[in-house]
């Protein structure tokens, strides 16, 4: 696939890249070798191969959902330096 240098200004624009004028021209070479590299990818048949979410097949492991120490305020709150009505005390860091 051919990639002009106002395709490349353009795509860096929306990129917020700032490309010397020297430079689009070096892009839109790379880019276009990129872009060949992933239409050589239309050439293989995957008609056979399942979708894939992962690359691994092994599910996720989870952990059971179960309540542990939970229920003490008062020996959280042990551990700030600050507490009032229940809360942890912080400074104001907006002015």
């Amino acid at each position: 696939m051919s990639i002009d240098t106002a395709t490349v200004a353009k795509v860096a624009r929306l990129a917020r890249l700032r490309l010397a004028p020297d430079e689009l021209q070096k892009m839109a070479g790379e880019i276009a070798g990129i872009l060949a590299w992933v239409e050589q990818l239309d050439a293989l048949d995957t008609k056979a191969v399942e979708p894939m979410t992962s690359g691994t097949g092994q599910p996720l492991r989870r952990r059971p959902d179960v309540v542990d120490d939970g229920g003490q305020p008062d020996a959280i709150l042990k551990n700030a330096p600050q507490a009032t009505a229940g809360f942890f005390v912080v400074p104001k860091v907006v002015e």
